[in-house]
């Protein structure tokens, strides 16, 4: 009897179980067996139309509806899109919110301000009415429907001027990536507020383009432009030639500038050559200019663009390295000095015009040069034949003379009169620089013992100084530049021409009654003793002023130097 009663109880148990999980199928429905209803809107209607006031930018419009129904009971949220009129997937909306209450009620309010910045996004101008279409999505689990509706909005008087800008695009160091779009640095006015003016330094691609944006994603405000003007969303602005630059834009006229930045250089007391002198740093990137550079000496200096005094970048008084240009500063409320240096030795000097902190630092270089055992004797050769000895004091030997050379030419060093001693080479080539038409014009360069040859980039007449201890090669060479005034402080400086050897040229239009000198300021200063006369001798620092112009006129001008730049020739051609 017993079997049979568990029997009996055993059956009535799988039938239980059967019976119960029958029960929690029909309970789970699949997902595509239950229904979504679409939300309808009652508000704003087709026939509404809003004239957004930017004295009450925290007014607000309202959109509500009737609610969207899950057929299973799922809860439902909503999204309210707004995007251009016409729009019907709506998968990159100008402007999207949850609805109230974390997107569950019927209805959300959107103020002025936020459905002005959707709309300016969307390329619609400032006080002109504007029709768009907007959606009320509806959301439950994997479940969505929208409901579709238009709208008349007019924008804000006043179009929105962005606090920050950003440029990309093809001619730019960003790659075209607007998520790392690179950050433009805003000024400010003389009150010490944020101006409408933002620039960068960066580095262009000649003949690709580039735009300005409010923001590193897309919608936002969008800038292009031609011929120094700036167009909201408009064409890419086209990058001329390869090359660094100062880019800077003013919101308030809606304009553009470039300058282009040849080379930032150092000047001043530390540097060989003092305020007479201009040691280049080399662009590296991203707003970064950087070189090793020689501290010789204690004292100010200032960071200077192209060789152009118009162009200083000078310490702000009471920071520690924060920079501006001295052209900027009292449009910026802010206070300069010549930027100090107490160290001396081999330092990398590196100029950071990236952003925010215009700034400048000092990091010793430590890069390992061991020296050269000195030789007794030290040749110039050129083309193999010996042109030039120069003159020792312990481990240096320097040129009392300018030594005109020439870019078609092969040289060597050697120890020997005949070439047979040791032979010396330098690490780059003679007269190769960014600063070509500086005044004076200066670099240092790697000796090494080897028998390698070495040339000059262009015709030059240059002055060395050669240092075995270190070692090193320095080359210097000066530009002439005729000077014309009847009063000084109006003069013209007109740069010349270079050619071999020891020659200067240009041709340039002269007032008659002026004065005239050449000079290379302020280490040669080159007058007559003859200085009525169109032609004739010159003498450094005793000549006197030309007065030699008696008619107005165009006139080739030539000066041939001696090799010390102390006497020469000139000629005035008409």
């Amino acid at each position: 009897m017993k079997k049979k009663y568990v029997q009996i109880i055993t059956l009535f148990v799988i039938a239980l179980v059967g019976l119960i999980s029958c029960q929690k199928e029909e309970n789970l429905q699949p997902e595509g067996e239950w229904t979504l209803s679409a939300p309808v809107i009652t508000a704003p209607t087709e026939t509404t139309s809003i004239i957004l006031d930017e004295t009450t930018p925290n007014e607000t419009i309202t959109f509500t509806w009737d609610a969207a129904e899950s057929s299973a009971g799922y809860a439902v949220t909503y999204e309210v899109m707004i995007d251009t009129l016409g729009t019907t997937d709506f998968s990159t909306p100008i402007l999207a919110t949850a609805s109230s209450n974390n997107g569950t009620e019927t209805s959300v309010s959107i103020t002025y301000e936020a459905i002005n910045e959707a709309l300016a996004y969307g390329g619609y101008p400032a006080n002109s009415e504007a029709t768009i279409s907007f959606a009320v999505k509806a959301n439950s689990l994997s479940k969505s429907s929208i409901a579709t509706g238009d709208m008349s909005v007019t924008r804000f008087e006043n179009e929105i001027v962005p606090t920050k800008l950003y440029i990309s695009g093809t001619a730019t160091e960003n790659n075209n990536n607007l998520a790392e779009a690179i950050v433009m640095r805003r000024l400010t006015d003389t009150n010490g507020l944020n101006a409408n003016i933002h620039e960068v330094y960066t580095s262009l691609i000649g003949g690709e383009t580039y735009k300005f944006y409010s923001e590193r994603s897309l919608p936002a405000l969008v800038y292009g432009g031609s011929e120094g003007n700036l167009e909201l969303f408009g064409d890419g602005i086209v990058a001329e030639n390869d090359g660094q630059y100062r880019i800077r834009i003013n919101l308030d006229t809606n304009t553009y500038e470039l300058l282009q930045i040849n080379y930032w250089g150092m000047v001043g007391s530390p540097v060989q050559g003092g305020w007479g002198g201009d040691e280049p740093l080399q662009y590296q990137g991203n707003g970064i200019w950087q070189a090793s550079i020689n501290l010789e000496n204690t004292g100010g200096f200032v960071f200077r663009a192209n060789g152009d005094w118009a162009y200083l970048l000078k310490r702000v008084v009471g920071t520690p390295n924060t920079l501006v240009l001295e052209n900027d500063a009292t449009n910026q409320g802010l206070s300069i000095e010549d930027i100090p240096n107490d160290l001396t030795g081999l330092y990398i000097v590196t100029l950071d015009l990236s952003a925010e902190n215009y700034s400048y630092s000092f990091e010793e270089d430590n890069t390992v040069i061991y020296p050269i055992a000195t030789p007794s004797q030290l040749f110039l050769f050129e083309n193999g034949t010996m042109i030039y000895e120069f003159s020792k004091d312990g481990d240096v030997f320097s040129s009392n003379e300018f030594i005109p050379m020439q870019a078609s030419n092969s040289y060597t060093l050697n120890s020997a009169m005949d070439g047979s001693g040791v032979s010396y080479s330098v690490n780059a080539n003679l007269a190769e620089t960014v600063n070509a038409d500086g005044d004076r014009v200066s670099d240092d360069l790697t000796l090494f013992e080897n028998s390698n040859t070495f040339t000059v980039s262009n015709d030059r007449a240059l002055r060395f100084s050669i240092d075995f201890s270190v070692p090193q090669l320095n080359w210097t060479f000066y530009n002439f530049k005729l000077f014309h005034w009847q009063i000084w402080d109006d003069r013209v400086e007109t740069q010349m021409n270079y050619s071999h050897p020891n020659t200067y040229t240009i041709t340039v239009d002269l007032t008659a009654g002026y004065d005239s000198k050449f000079i290379s300021p302020w280490d040669f200063d080159l007058g007559s003793d003859n200085p009525s006369a169109l032609s004739g001798n010159l003498i450094n620092g005793g000549g006197s002023n030309l007065v030699n112009i008696t008619t107005d006129g165009t006139y080739t001008v030539t000066i041939i130097l001696a090799n010390d730049y102390q006497t020469g020739t000139y000629e005035f051609a008409p």
